[in-house]
């Protein structure tokens, strides 16, 4: 692992079990970037989307439920009740799960890639956002 620090032990298990949550609620786009190093706000920060809201909300609901389970705290949630766009702050990792039209118009990981396209790692059904998206 090049520049900066690697994140903890426990960060490195939380984001595992938070990305295998997400792959068993079949996320669509799921990436990481890790920000270990880079910024304060966390060691990795998750974006991935849902096919509808409802989708969202239940991802949201089950991995809060986890990260209780694993941590012994419940994360802080905003956004639940809509479920366009549902942050979860799970202390080392940060998820971002959106509708896809509002992924679309945020577009956080291009913001959050810090201009190095390999920070972030992408699925392989991740193809590159169309230009003016």
């Amino acid at each position: 692992m090049t520049g900066g620090p690697a994140a903890s032990p426990e960060a490195q298990a939380l984001h595992a079990t938070i990305l295998q949550s997400l792959d068993d609620d079949q996320a669509v786009e799921t990436i990481s970037i890790p920000l270990a190093g880079k910024s304060t706000l966390a060691d990795y920060m998750v974006i991935a989307s849902g096919r509808s809201s409802r989708q969202v909300s239940s991802m949201a609901s089950k991995l809060a439920e986890k990260v209780k389970a694993q941590t012994g705290q419940s994360p802080k949630m905003e956004g639940l009740a809509a479920a366009d766009w549902v942050l979860i702050d799970a202390g080392d990792v940060i998820v971002h799960l959106f509708r896809p039209e509002v992924r679309s118009f945020y577009n956080l990981e291009r913001m959050w890639a810090f201009g190095d396209e390999s920070a972030a790692t992408a699925s392989p059904s991740n193809p590159p956002a169309p230009p003016g998206a």
